[in-house]
Parts: C-alpha cells; structure tokens; sequence
C-alpha cells in the first residue's frame, strides 16, 4: 500500500484496501474475544462460582456467538463473498398484500444493512398499485455484503391478518428474493443493440411518489434470454441506462456460466417463482409469532426483531453454517 504506484489501479486498490481493514478487525476480534475467555475463566475460579450464575452464563453467550461470527467469517471465503452485492425484490403470489410484504422486506433489508454499517443505494423501485411495491433493487455495499445475503435467495412467505381486506382475513403472501454479486466490467459478455429491447417510461419519482416524475427510466430487455432489468433512479436517462446495461451483463453472465454448468454454488441465483411451495423462509404473524427458516431448520419468535429491526443475524449464520455441515458431509 506504500508503493507510489499502488493508488494508480484503483479497483485493486479497493480490494486490497478493504482486505487489510478486514484482517485488522478480524485481529481485533480475536483478541477480544480471548480477553472474555479469561474474564470467564477468572470467574469460573471463584469458589463462590455456581453454573447458574447470571454474569457468567451472559458472558457465556456472549462468546458463543461471537465466535458463530467468527465461524461464519472464515466459511464464507469464496472469490465474491467479501465484495458488494445487488438485490433484487419481486412481488410474488398474494396481490396487494404480497406488494406490501415487498416493501417490508425491502424496509428489512435496508436497516439490516445500516445494522452492519453498510451503504444502500435504490437503483429501481416501481411501486403496488394499493400499496407497498411490486419490485425494487438495491445496491449493498460492504464487507461480506455478498457473502451474507446470498443466504436470502429464494421465495420468502408471510402469513398475517391483511390489512388489505374488510374481514380481516388471514392472508398468505409470497416475494422473491435475487442476490448477485458485484463482478465488476465483464468483458466477456458482449449485449448486441440487435438483442436489446429498450423501453423508456415515466419514474415514479423519489419515495414511491407521484411528484418530480420525468421519461428517464429505463428497462433493457435481452430478448435471447428473456432477462431484463429497470432502472430509475439515477440523475439523467442516460445514466439510468448505464446502470441497467451493467446490472444486465451481469445477468447474463451468471445465466450462461448456469447453462454451461460452470456456475459457483454461491452466484446461483433464485429461479424460483413467488408462489406456494418453493418458500425458503416462512415469516408467520397469526395465528402466532414465529420465523423459521426452512433449509436450517432454525425457528425463532422475535418476529418484530427481524421485521422492524433488520435483526437478521441468527438466521443468516443458520444458513451458512449449513454450507460447513454439507462440506464435512462430502
């Protein structure tokens, strides 16, 4: 990093720069870690000491799941998992209810990201036609922002009292989640304007609202694989262009490495469609509060932690930790 040449190749200089800062706070934690150890140790010495005692199962707990933390981290060392990602948020089966359920999602995602210091930036959000959004993407950027929320591919079910009905009934609603990861310029996918159907249609403007709209977003289709990606919410028409011919490529990419059987487990992404049956996750607020992931098999009932909070860690480390258990399987 002292090399008078190393600032000039700037997309090395972030990787590098970003895995010295990781390995800093990986140092850090490791220590603080042992310092608890000896602080339970010291304790555990006392001859007053007695296995119910509060501080010493709190400190106990403490370090189990810093050390989940720490686990996690070393699981998720592949190529990407340590770089940013993109989201992408489709309302699935369940009408405006399934909107609104989009949205919440989305509000969970965002804080989740703020939890973990994390940048967001809204590339694209069209709006339910009731309420809450049939679809949005989302830009994360951070460390093991891939790497963690890859662990949310696939369909996630909510089951609640709608809020959208006169008998407040018990609805069941369905989104899709789509994670892939930021792959920089790839020069190996070349998009052909004879390949492209490119729609240009009012924003719907900051917010979901109706105000400030202009003609400047844009969706590109890629007619041979039917792949196509908007964007909205950049400054100029052709900024949102850019952005959407970028998010494009990497579609591609990841489709044709998928068909010629190259793909990575981890830049699959979900391709599972919004309905019944195929739910990764069920999120339930009546008849009871419970989230259960259903490939960990983890269940939890701070719903609102999850929901309102972003508080996602236990599920997500639940999932990853699947990764070593299939690992030492094979």
């Amino acid at each position: 990093m002292v090399e008078p040449a190393f600032w000039q190749d700037s997309e090395r200089a972030k990787k590098v720069t970003r895995e010295f800062e990781n390995n800093k706070k990986l140092i850090t934690e490791i220590e603080d870690i042992d310092s608890q150890l000896s602080n339970l140790r010291h304790v555990m010495q006392d001859e007053d000491f007695s296995s119910t005692d509060e501080a010493a199962v709190a400190l106990l707990n403490s370090i189990q799941r810093r050390l989940d933390n720490l686990e996690r981290e070393t699981i998720l060392s592949g190529p990407y998992d340590h770089g940013d990602a993109y989201l992408f948020l489709h309302s699935g089966t369940g009408g405006v209810d399934a909107a609104d359920w989009t949205r919440m999602l989305e509000s969970m995602y965002l804080k989740y990201a703020a939890r973990r210091g994390w940048k967001t930036a809204l590339i694209d959000e069209t709006p339910g036609g009731e309420a809450g959004i049939k679809s949005a993407t989302l830009k994360v950027e951070g460390d093991l922002a891939y790497g963690l929320l890859k662990a949310e591919k696939g369909v996630h079910r909510l089951v609640r009292l709608s809020p959208f009905n006169a008998q407040n009934l018990r609805q069941t609603s369905f989104a899709l989640v789509e994670v892939i990861p930021e792959l920089g310029d790839i020069k190996e996918v070349e998009l052909p304007e004879k390949d492209l159907k490119i729609d240009v249609f009012r924003s719907s403007g900051h917010g979901g609202q109706s105000v400030n709209t202009t003609d400047s977003a844009v969706r590109i289709t890629h007619l041979p694989t039917k792949l196509s990606v908007s964007v909205q919410n950049e400054r100029s028409q052709s900024q949102n262009k850019e952005m959407a011919l970028k998010l494009l490529k990497h579609k591609v990419y990841l489709k044709r490495k998928e068909e010629q059987g190259e793909a990575e487990r981890e830049l699959r992404g979900a391709d599972r469609s919004g309905d019944f049956g195929h739910q990764i996750r069920s999120y339930v607020l009546h008849p009871y509060h419970q989230v259960k992931d259903h490939r960990s098999g983890f269940v939890t009932t701070q719903v609102k932690e999850i929901l309102e909070e972003g508080n996602l860690d236990e599920l997500i480390n639940s999932v990853i930790l699947q990764y070593r258990d299939k690992d030492k399987e094979a």
